[in-house]
């Protein structure tokens, strides 16, 4: 495989999770619009948030299976227009069975998504001999300040849903479908340390602390996806137009904890990131619970996007390292606990919020996320930390 190719997938890819950083972010940055549209009730909504990462969970386990005979690239290629159409879907209903129809096919479409897209970044990422996942995580992040910057613009102008998402969808769904022509599954050496993953098959038990660390994660990530915009608007009594700040304001520091982590992990390796994450992640809850107003809240989830921001694409990356030979499949089990974290997330924090205080459900991320501090060690395989910091990727002889 030739470098340029390989360049050009990694670009095509970068791409792709930009759009899905821009279309997850005008979803959840819109929550109190969409419950307002379709008269979702408070006790209602966490069952519609938590209906998604159940859908997209099962799409994640069927997608292993697709992927093994068609391979992720096509998985991708199509799961990303539909998930698009279905954020469009979601603006145009008016009554609540339109947005359970909408949310559910927007969460289908998403399992196939987030599985195939970071399949192909965990195996380009093997094929270079190089953190570059980060990188990946990165232009997600950008794309989802994009996002919030659209749904704040949005709100500002009091327009609908529709009228927010259909001038993006239709930018953004030519964008993807052509990048998608460059595609390409990178291929790499297996290592002979490789250890208990070099074979075909994926132990549990070893991928387990990695599931546990997405979950916790993806807890927090959820947290503030979910809950930042009513956190703002219904605890530190912020406007409509500034509860969409604090995603966006999250998301800039995920992208610049992104943008800089390759590196770290290069030069520290990646235990040594992940719990620097982790210590500050818990840091940023912390503040986020005792912040007097809605500027030192939204301070407090700055801080928050900082500490997240490299856990997430490095577990995916240990996860490739541990079973280079079953990587996809790894990949695949591993995001399921991507939903099994907004699952348990969203719902346990909307729960506690009603039933005692939002700010007292802030601490329930807040401890999980520390003990990612303790399963730190399972990042730190033979080939945690990555080269010299050469910058050309792997040329691999595909024959």
């Amino acid at each position: 495989m030739t470098d340029a190719r390989l360049r050009r997938g990694r670009g095509s890819l970068a791409v792709s999770f930009f759009v899905q950083g821009v279309t997850f972010a005008l979803l959840v940055t819109r929550i109190p619009a969409i419950q307002d549209q379709y008269g979702i009730s408070d006790g209602l909504l966490p069952a519609f948030l938590a209906a998604v990462p159940i859908l997209a969970g099962v799409a994640s386990v069927a997608t292993e299976k697709v992927v093994a005979r068609v391979g992720p690239a096509v998985v991708l290629r199509w799961a990303q227009p539909f998930v698009l159409l279905a954020l469009l879907a979601v603006g145009l209903g008016s009554e609540l069975w339109h947005a359970a129809v909408a949310l559910g096919l927007f969460g289908i479409a998403v399992g196939a998504l987030d599985a195939s897209m970071n399949m192909l970044g965990v195996s380009l990422q093997r094929a270079y001999g190089r953190s570059i996942m980060l990188g990946f995580h990165a232009a997600y992040s950008l794309g989802g300040i994009a996002g919030a910057s659209l749904a704040w613009v949005g709100a500002h102008w009091h327009l609908s849903l529709f009228a927010s998402y259909l001038p993006v969808v239709a930018v953004l769904l030519p964008v993807a479908f052509v990048g998608s022509r460059w595609y390409v599954a990178g291929e790499g050496p297996v290592p002979d340390e490789a250890g208990e993953g070099k074979g075909s098959g994926v132990v549990f038990k070893v991928l387990l602390p990695l599931c546990l660390v997405m979950t916790f994660a993806y807890i927090g990530d959820s947290t503030v996806s979910n809950w930042s915009a009513k956190y703002l608007q219904d605890v530190l009594g912020s406007s409509e137009e500034l509860a969409t700040v604090p995603y966006n304001a999250y998301m800039v520091t995920t992208l610049l904890g992104r943008a800089v982590g390759d590196f770290g992990v290069r030069r520290l390796g990646a235990v040594a990131v992940v719990r620097a994450g982790a210590v500050l992640a818990g840091l940023g809850f912390a503040l986020v619970a005792v912040a007097p107003g809605a500027w030192v809240g939204i301070a407090a989830f700055t801080v928050l996007g900082l500490g997240l921001s490299v856990i997430v694409p490095q577990t995916f990356a240990a996860a490739g390292r541990l079973f280079p030979g079953a990587s996809d499949a790894a990949v695949a089990r591993l995001n399921v606990f991507n939903y099994v974290g907004f699952l348990v997330g969203s719902p346990l924090v909307g729960a506690l919020g009603d039933a005692w205080s939002y700010r007292g459900a802030m601490a329930v991320p807040m401890v999980l996320v520390l003990v990612t501090v303790v399963y730190a060690t399972s990042f730190g395989s033979r080939e945690a930390r990555y080269g010299g910091g050469h910058e050309r990727p792997r040329t691999v002889d595909v024959g």
